[in-house]
């Protein structure tokens, strides 16, 4: 039989935290791990709910949700860079962007210094979906957050930020960066 890989939890310095916490995940079982998925799907489900049920009314799914969160938070992102936060193809981009931009949800504008590129950014009524939804899942973060404490919230971004790929950091921080002007200046 195989030995179970070795799936301890380590702190930066090499140590094991402490803590009930630390204690219960000192070693990481088969167990353990499926928990946490089934966490981060129940979780993920729920979280999209929501927003699901609004976008459903309007015949949209959750990559119209992804486009309207990203130019939420990074007005005139360019088509590539979209690209890039979304780790899609143009096709696949395509048939989301399309038909956002032709209901008026999302503008298109060209480049500053190169008039090939396309900059993308919600137009008023696309701000006003965006928020909505936004509002659906705050209420959903905003409880889970109150009922952990900070140090729970703390971990938790520890948690996810280590779930993600290099990509992944680099796009977040890039979007963590000081907004974007959305005037033409």
């Amino acid at each position: 039989m195989p030995e179970e890989p070795d799936t301890r939890l380590r702190t930066v310095g090499g140590g094991v935290p402490g803590g009930a916490a630390g204690r219960n995940l000192l070693f990481l079982r088969e167990e353990e791990l499926r928990l946490a998925q089934d966490l981060l799907f129940f979780g993920y489900r729920d979280f999209t709910a929501g927003p699901d049920a609004i976008l459903a009314e309007l015949g949209m799914g959750r990559a119209h949700h992804r486009v309207l969160h990203f130019l939420g938070r990074r007005p005139g992102l360019t088509v590539g860079e979209l690209l890039g936060i979304l780790a899609i193809t143009k096709q696949s981009l395509s048939r989301v962007l399309a038909p956002l931009v032709a209901e008026g949800y999302v503008a298109q504008a060209p480049g500053r210094a190169d008039r090939r590129q396309r900059l993308l950014s919600l137009t008023e009524k696309g701000q006003a979906l965006e928020r909505r939804l936004f509002e659906r899942q705050r209420e959903t973060i905003t409880r889970a957050y109150r009922e952990a404490g900070p140090a729970a919230v703390e971990g938790f971004r520890h948690v996810m930020r280590g779930l993600m790929g290099t990509d992944a950091r680099r796009a977040l921080e890039r979007l963590s960066g000081a907004p974007r002007p959305t005037g033409d200046a």
